[in-house]
């Protein structure tokens, strides 16, 4: 399965480019503090401000692609998407700036080959604030004609679209009442909200509470509307993908709340009928995993199960392009979220269905129809790598394809091309991502340089891959990255992933980003501890009732053996750090290795397995995990609790948390804080009140580094720290 990767062995050293450039990035570590090192490191600030490209959008001829880099204002942090046309069919074309009047987002070609997206600003200055549709034509030259409203439902606003590939019709959605047979009603009216007062009511019948990051209105929902199009605008008040009649219909969210989009919806070729994925809402939502594929005829009746027989997930619906076939990405096991995803293959015509990838043990998290209708391009996790795979819809047979030339890292946001080549993207621990395109599906060459420029002035980092043998001898991988030119000592930085079932990847990240915490002047040692992903589903389910055995073998060993291979790292001086799952493991870190580390930082981490069950929102994922409810698994959820070690904590920790984390709850990290303030332990509790599971607002994030960094430098570089 990992024929490129040697096991046991080092497998091979990943360098960031280094360029000749112009830009100046802003303000860095000085690297006069740094040994070796001679050029200025990443800072925070460049982490925060670097331009941040967006997926592409192609038109149907597969000639032109439209992206989006969003831009950060160093002084105020404001951000501003801007927008490129690039011509595909000329080596070395340059991306033209696209003129837009109003600010645009989620930028799709029509069939009619006009430019569509979404705006919540107008031409006329004083018309109603709220969001609408715009197609605009676009030159050669990348002259921009006047904006045109396709759609603007007066009663709701839009939050996201789909076009039909002939053009015929168009699919709108957003936040409408169950009980509007309408794009939106004028009269409508929470009914969670009966009053004098201002107190909210929920029934155990509707599901969800709060959600993520909000709570729930009962009977409003995330729903599909589907409107004609003539000369390029929506026709109707919308027709309901989920059946005008909520009583035979369904009552459901689609695309899926918190985090699906477009790539849930599929029109036929002929714009007939829709396919899409939905989240059925009643009273066994938070216990349940089971999304369902639908198909809509676009007449207002109530939409036919596509998959009955499967009580997991299935999502991603694909058409191919002559209409035949459907394929998706499903799931076997009901209430794991962390399932193999395998592919599924759906002969309209004949009725019949079957498992494409039954036999490959790789989980794939996206897909695309080649132009031929023969094949489905694909990528899935693989030790540390994202690469792309070709599979074959006669035989099954799945094909690895070289797009990077072993050196795929993270792919992503692949358009397969109507030639047979590919547009998609790419990134790094090291870089952030870049345009790529393949001619052919073979080695791919770069057409953007968001980024690569301005990061080429930093200073370089060096990332080494290792394995070694962790838990039950099994084979576990990690990486070390730091300054490449740095010399020791070095302290270490153990990070740690969350999900638990995730893995911190060959990928550049704009939150626990290796490179801006080497470029610190730390060696960072991530692990990919049993329950990591791109290892085969058994290496997954390994931690299911073992969050806190393997797991921590694995990283005690990994840290070992990181130790051992760079001899330049000072062990004697590290803190380990971690979030969500994460920060779990530095909480069960500070009872079960309490005299390893010289500091630890704690981000949305479970502090107490018995509160967090009862104050969760997605209860399928502690029932999986530990093996059931709390009152039906309690000895597990207490053998794993880090709320039972706190007489041994000793380490100081810095704690982060949001307040609006519905998924850990910021009580969690409350409960950390007086654990250590009641035994006198140096600590800090960071809260961000308007941030979720992530911290996602540049100034937050900023902050963020910084108290972090200044953690750090604390426990790590200061002789006598306080």
């Amino acid at each position: 399965m990992h024929k490129r990767i040697p096991s046991g062995a080092l497998s091979r050293v990943t360098l960031a480019l280094a360029c000749s450039l112009a830009a100046t990035p802003l303000a860095a570590q000085d690297p006069a503090a740094i040994p070796g090192v001679a050029v200025p490191p990443m800072s925070a600030a460049d982490l925060v401000t670097l331009p941040r490209l967006g997926a592409p959008a192609v038109d149907a001829t597969g000639n032109r692609t439209v992206y989006s880099v969003t831009v950060t204002d160093p002084e105020t942090l404001k951000r501003t998407p801007q927008h490129y046309l690039l011509d595909l069919t000329k080596a070395g074309a340059a991306p033209v700036a696209l003129n837009l009047p109003i600010r645009a987002s989620d930028l799709a070609f029509g069939a009619d080959g006009q430019l569509y997206f979404l705006s919540s600003e107008h031409l006329d200055p004083v018309a109603p604030q709220r969001t609408r549709l715009w197609r605009v034509t676009l030159a050669q030259d990348g002259a921009v004609g006047t904006p045109q409203v396709v759609a603007e439902p007066p009663y709701a606003e839009i939050a996201g679209f789909k076009l039909a590939p002939n053009g015929t019709a168009i699919a709108l959605w957003g936040e409408v009442p169950r009980a509007c047979p309408t794009f939106g009603c004028a009269d409508a009216k929470p009914r969670h909200l009966p009053g004098p007062g201002t107190g909210r009511i929920y029934d155990a019948k509707d599901g969800f509470v709060r959600h993520w990051d909000r709570w729930a209105t009962p009977g409003m929902h995330n729903r599909i509307f589907t409107f004609p199009l003539k000369n390029g605008v929506a026709q109707g008040e919308g027709v309901p993908a989920d059946g005008i009649d909520p009583a035979t219909g369904i009552t459901a969210d689609t695309p899926t709340l918190p985090f699906g989009g477009a790539e849930e919806l599929a029109f036929t070729p002929d714009g007939s009928a829709l396919y899409f994925t939905a989240r059925v809402s009643n009273a066994a939502e938070p216990t349940s995993t089971n999304l369902d594929i639908y198909a809509s005829k676009r007449d207002g009746a109530p939409p036919t199960l596509v998959t009955p027989e499967n009580a997991a997930t299935d999502t991603t619906p694909v058409i191919s392009p002559e209409g035949r076939h459907l394929a998706w990405l499903a799931m076997d096991r009901p209430t794991y979220e962390a399932d193999r995803l395998s592919i599924r293959l759906l002969d309209l015509f004949t009725g019949k269905s079957r498992n494409l990838t039954e036999k490959i043990d790789l989980s794939f998290a996206s897909l695309a129809w080649e132009a031929d209708g023969q094949g489905l391009i694909a990528t899935a996790q693989k030790v540390l790598d994202t690469p792309a795979f070709r599979i074959d819809i006669a035989t099954g047979k799945v094909t690895e394809l070289n797009l990077m030339a072993g050196n795929e890292a993270h792919i992503a946001n692949l358009v397969p091309l109507p030639g047979g080549g590919a547009l998609f993207t790419r990134d790094s621990l090291g870089q952030p991502a870049e345009l790529f395109l393949s001619d052919g599906m073979g080695q791919a060459h770069p057409l953007s340089d968001v980024a690569t420029t301005r990061v080429g002035q930093m200073a370089n980092i060096i990332t080494r891959r290792f394995s070694f043998a962790g838990a039950n001898g099994d084979t576990v991988w990690g990486q070390i990255t730091r300054l490449a030119d740095q010399t020791g000592p070095i302290p270490a930085i153990l990070y740690i992933h969350g999900g638990p079932q995730g893995s911190f990847n060959d990928a550049w990240s704009n939150r626990w980003n290796p490179r801006v915490v080497a470029s610190q002047g730390y060696a960072v040692i991530s692990v990919d501890f049993h329950g990591s992903t791109g290892y085969g589903q058994a290496f997954t389910d390994a931690i299911r009732e073992d969050w806190g055995g393997k797991p921590l073998e694995d990283l005690q060993k990994g840290l070992a053996a990181a130790l051992t291979l760079d001899p330049q790292i000072d062990g004697e001086r590290a803190c380990a750090m971690g979030a969500s799952y994460g920060g779990y493991m530095v909480n069960w870190i500070a009872g079960q290795w309490p005299d390893r580390f010289d500091c630890l930082v704690q981000h949305d981490g479970i502090f107490d397995n018995r509160s967090f069950y009862y104050a969760t929102e997605e209860l399928w994922f502690p029932r999986w995990d530990f093996g059931g409810s709390y009152e039906q698994a309690r000895e597990t959820y207490e053998k794993w609790n880090p709320a039972n070690h706190v007489a041994k904590w000793k380490t100081p920790m810095l704690v982060v948390t949001g307040q609006l984390d519905f998924r850990v709850p910021y009580t969690q990290g409350l409960q950390s804080f007086t654990a250590l303030q009641e035994r006198g332990i140096p600590s800090q509790l960071l809260v961000f009140p308007d941030e979720n599971h992530w911290v996602l607002g540049a100034k937050n994030s900023l902050q963020w580094h910084q108290t972090v960094f200044a953690w750090l430098n604390r426990w790590l570089k200061q002789a006598d720290p306080e």
